[in-house]
């Protein structure tokens, strides 16, 4: 029997006039229908959200409990929401589980976390206080990789600062998000989360939308530009986390063997449908065989499948478009003369199932290299002098993340500081945290999500002056 899904308006389930299908990639036919919300559902959710800020704003305890409660609920209802997760997104059962695990994680680590009052002058004249005040209602759009973990990088902070949200998850992955709104009612306040799905043209209705202050974004750099152009005119402030093209550089004293299972899991955690995850690899060219053939072994060893069945390590890719898009990219590459040392086709029977790939023989001017690919194929491109490699690195829109791997960490660290992206690792990749901030230069972004300054980003600063006088 279908499970129900229903929207959040106002702490309430909502059926909408129409529905859409939710496809299961591995089998990529539909699994559920969800509710494609009209403009009057809009409307009332955001009302909703702006009805409950007041009270909501007041009371910091209040938030704080509620989201240590909202943490506990994803503890305790972890494997049923992974196994919704992993239905509409193809990862693994236990990395769906483990995702809602890390949304209850970055939950609680917001929830104890401080909201400052700095006093910059305490004088005879006066008493000069800086705080953080909420902005109103945020409305939050969040993308198909990390449907529930990005959704709570968005609703933890800013429902700490005393916001209050609307919700659109990607309409391709949009049951975890309203699992998470139905699970979410006992444990907040009537409108302070209300989630809708819909399309694209619900997206467009909610960021032109009179009401929010705040568009939080994660998504491709089109959309996130078109956001932007959508919020200029009545001033709402943006955070946009948008794609990436990370490269990693391993520098001449790499150790092939030791790096290769390091670098081919930062390139394919889930599939490589990860903003930041390694999406070109450039390697001295005295190792490059050696690295080409360790990152095909692994790329030949591991076990894809649906994620519902034991053992698979990695799952379909999400959608049907970006199944498309990855081997148009793959056979661009292999038309212009690169060899695939190990996959290069779709795999053979239902579902957006890709062989992990890795290709050798290619080089900047690639689209493979110059595009976001956001899927199992990685580039491994050659060089013969590093500063020519970090040129390369850095000669791009993008400008999410990057590594740099060598025997001797502070050397790695030296090139690691000349990259031009928000986070640079050293000696791994996709070490992300709720304390450390993450966002992008360039195309890859604007503000950052996560730890107090990502907090930051759900307030405006206000002064309060107190006269002595």
């Amino acid at each position: 029997m279908p499970e129900n899904f229903a929207m959040t308006i106002d702490g309430a389930a909502a059926d909408a006039p129409a529905t859409f299908g939710v496809i299961n990639p591995a089998t990529g036919e539909v699994a559920e229908q969800a509710p494609d919300a009209s403009r009057a559902q809009l409307d009332a959710a955001m009302a909703a959200a702006q009805a409950a800020y007041p009270a909501w704003r007041r009371d910091e305890a209040a938030r704080r409990k509620a989201l240590l409660a909202a943490a506990d609920v994803m503890f305790a209802r972890s494997e049923e929401i992974g196994r919704i997760l992993t239905l509409e997104q193809g990862k693994p059962l236990a990395e769906g589980t483990m995702e809602v695990v890390g949304a209850g994680v970055w939950l609680k680590y917001f929830a104890e976390l401080e909201l400052p009052r700095e006093v910059i002058q305490d004088d005879d004249h006066a008493v000069v206080e800086v705080v953080r005040r909420p902005m109103g209602v945020v409305a939050a759009i969040t993308p198909w990789n990390y449907p529930l973990l990005l959704a709570i990088w968005k609703l933890a902070p800013a429902l700490l600062a005393g916001n209050t949200m609307v919700l659109k998850p990607s309409p391709f992955t949009p049951l975890s998000s309203l699992k998470l709104g139905e699970v979410l009612r006992d444990v907040l306040p009537p409108g302070v989360l209300n989630v809708v799905t819909g399309g694209d043209e619900l997206g467009a209705w909610m960021t032109a939308h009179d009401v929010p202050r705040k568009i939080s974004f994660t998504g491709s750099v089109a959309t996130g530009k078109r956001v932007a152009a959508a919020a200029a005119p009545d001033l709402k402030r943006v955070t946009l986390e948008l794609g990436g093209n990370d490269p990693a550089i391993l520098l001449d004293d790499a150790d092939p063997a030791a790096v290769a299972a390091k670098v081919f899991g930062g390139a394919f955690q889930n599939n490589g449908q990860v903003c930041s995850a390694i999406k070109r690899v450039y390697v001295p060219e005295a190792l490059y065989g050696d690295v080409v053939d360790a990152l095909a072994e692994q790329a030949k060893a591991v076990k894809v499948g649906n994620g519902l069945e034991e053992g698979v390590q990695y799952g379909p890719i999400n959608n049907r478009p970006q199944f498309e898009r990855v081997g148009e990219l793959v056979a661009d590459a292999l038309a212009g003369g690169a060899r695939a040392a190990a996959g290069g086709r779709p795999i053979d029977g239902p579902g957006y199932f890709f062989e992990p790939t890795i290709l050798a023989d290619v080089s900047d001017g690639t689209r493979i290299v110059d595009e976001e690919q956001f899927g199992p194929a990685l580039p491994v491109i050659k060089y013969t002098d590093l500063d020519d490699a970090l040129a390369r690195a850095n000669g791009t829109h993008f400008g999410l993340s990057g590594s740099v791997w060598s025997a001797d960490a502070d050397r790695a660290a030296e090139v690691a500081a000349q990259l031009e992206c928000g986070t640079a690792w050293v000696n791994t990749h996709l070490a992300l945290a709720p304390h450390q901030p993450f966002g992008g230069f360039k195309w890859s972004g604007v503000g950052v999500e996560n730890g107090p300054w990502g907090l930051y980003g759900f307030t405006e600063m206000q002064v309060i002056h107190r006269s002595k006088h």
